[in-house]
């Protein structure tokens, strides 16, 4: 069984890749900060294509909730292959209108939280050998920059703070694990 966790999975691209890997043969921790009714929708249609799931709830900002995901989910299946790290907002605030606390927050639920969840995650990694994966969902704001085009210039240095670190990571240890970043482009 591959025992996956996607954090930000009640909705939009989380939601998406939970149905899309859905299968008899998967486990499923499906993660989001508060939106519990996103969650089981989604964990029933990913049991209706015979996956098991878990639900697991949390702030990814708040002090210790990286880790007890990684651990609960763990702990639930006895295992730890793939973590797509998803979750993320768009604070659309500008310099001069984002306060110090926004863009803490900003960086602490992506980046930090990542850094956090990949540190935890990487001993189940190594034991789960060439199916160990982590996939780090990025977004265009992250290279948006051209005048007339919204900037979310604390969402933007989280993302990609997210697509440093796993590019760092994957250079890191390209032996036990396989770390790709992607982001979503404009359509």
């Amino acid at each position: 069984m591959r025992v996956i966790l996607i954090t930000g999975a009640s909705s939009g691209i989380g939601a998406a890749a939970a149905r899309l890997l859905a299968a008899p043969d998967t486990a499923l921790a499906l993660h989001a900060r508060k939106n519990r009714e996103g969650l089981e929708k989604v964990a029933k249609a990913a049991q209706g294509a015979g996956a098991q799931t878990h639900i697991v709830e949390g702030d990814l900002a708040a002090p210790g909730t990286p880790q007890r995901l990684i651990e609960e989910t763990a702990r639930k299946f006895g295992r730890f292959d793939v973590l797509i790290a998803n979750a993320g907002f768009a604070d659309r605030r500008l310099v001069g209108e984002i306060d110090r606390a926004g863009w803490d927050a900003s960086l602490a639920t992506m980046t930090t939280a990542f850094f956090e969840m990949v540190t935890a995650a990487k001993p189940w990694l190594i034991k789960s050998g060439r199916e160990g994966r982590v996939i780090a969902v990025s977004s265009f704001v992250a290279h948006a920059f051209a005048r007339g085009i919204m900037s979310f210039p604390a969402s933007a240095a989280a993302k990609a703070g997210v697509e440093a670190l796993s590019k760092a990571l994957a250079a890191e240890d390209r032996k036990s694990t396989r770390l790709n970043s992607s982001h979503v482009k404009r359509s």
